[in-house]
């Protein structure tokens, strides 16, 4: 068996796309959580707020590469 993971963009879409399903009698339900730890989304949306308030520092490749020697 396989999971398929299928984002309808509209109402219509999900209807039709549910509609199909239950035709095939294909087994499917709603996932209501998301599959990240809740604290590393915040942790990501807090430096994605920061860079956009200009906070951050910008490196280069030989700086990035220098960090790993």
């Amino acid at each position: 068996m396989e999971t398929l993971i299928v984002e309808a963009h509209n109402k219509k879409q999900l209807a039709a796309i549910k509609a199909v399903l239950k035709a095939l009698d294909v087994t499917f339900w709603k996932a209501d959580e998301s599959p990240y730890n809740a604290d590393f989304v915040a942790k990501i949306k807090r430096g994605d707020e920061a860079l956009q308030r200009g906070e951050g520092k910008k490196i280069t490749l030989q700086e990035l590469d220098a960090l790993w020697k």
